[in-house]
């Protein structure tokens, strides 16, 4: 199990044993998992926490490797010969 996998597994755990702790990630995702994990998310990344139910599913699309890799490039960084 990856770290990611891990770590969303526990914040899991935590709100099906926890009704305020859930009640808290539905409503501030960001800071409690921040708190949760004692960790700090740079401000420009968002965090959004969806609660399915029976009948609803849920598909998230993650970035096209090649649209991330493109965004990254600095031109200072590119190699030259």
């Amino acid at each position: 199990m990856s770290t990611g996998a891990l770590l969303q597994s526990q914040l899991i755990q935590k709100a099906w044993q926890d009704p305020t702790f859930k009640s808290k990630l539905l409503s501030d995702p960001k800071g409690t998992i921040q708190e949760f994990l004692g960790i700090s998310l740079p401000d420009h990344i968002k965090v959004r926490t969806v609660e399915e139910n029976a009948d609803e599913f849920y598909l998230v699309l993650p970035p096209n490797p090649s649209s991330v890799l493109e965004a990254n490039v600095q031109p200072q960084a590119m190699w030259n010969p």
